[in-house]
């Protein structure tokens, strides 16, 4: 039973919102950015992309600002982010 677990976890977008209290939404079907953002008013939706270091073991995180819309899929991590921390 712990696999049906797994999948269940990957099989969503998972939205990280900003901040130290690490709130996460997860949504088991894909939307729209604009969704996301007009429930979180003030913030823009990043896709997160992670890739491997030189060594492989450090993973260095890059953000891709997304248009409204653009469709947010399953199994991938976006995270909200607003410009008035820049």
């Amino acid at each position: 039973m712990g696999n049906c677990q797994a999948t269940q976890v990957t099989a969503a977008v998972v939205v990280q919102h900003p901040g130290k209290d690490g709130k996460v939404d997860k949504m088991y079907l894909s939307v729209q950015a604009n969704e996301v953002m007009r429930s979180n008013p003030g913030h823009y939706v990043a896709l997160v992309v992670e890739s491997p270091n030189v060594s492989g073991n450090v993973v260095v995180k890059q953000l891709k600002l997304l248009k409204p819309t653009d469709m947010l899929h399953i199994g991938h991590v976006y995270r909200l982010i607003t410009f008035e921390g820049f």
